[in-house]
């Protein structure tokens, strides 16, 4: 018989494989490891990785509630506009897999 996972077993993975799906998307890898130096509006992680801004406020939201960015600043326009400036809490992450469990590092930036 199946050996039955705990509770909090269920949700450790549960958040380890959030994590790892984040990361397996090409989209969202990429906004993520391109606010590691570098802290970016939403608007400028568009242009420069070519994403449709609709899809990069959804991948931002997505990262943010995986806690893997961050809000660094908020930027205000002459016309009082409010913009949040994104930056990467993780400069690197190795996923690795051993008799079928996933194992995350995430290191910090």
């Amino acid at each position: 018989m199946a050996k039955r996972l705990t509770l909090p077993q269920l949700k450790k993975y549960d958040i380890t494989q959030k994590v790892i799906e984040s990361l397996a998307d090409a989209e969202s890898r990429t906004i993520l490891f391109s606010i590691i130096k570098k802290g970016k509006t939403a608007a400028e992680i568009s242009e420069k990785c070519k994403i449709p801004l609709s899809t990069v406020y959804k991948k931002l939201s997505d990262l943010e509630n995986l806690t893997l960015l961050e809000v660094e600043k908020w930027l205000i326009s002459d016309k009082g506009r409010k913009f949040k400036i994104f930056k990467s809490r993780i400069s690197k992450a190795d996923i690795s897999i051993k008799k079928s469990e996933p194992s995350l590092t995430l290191v910090p930036n």
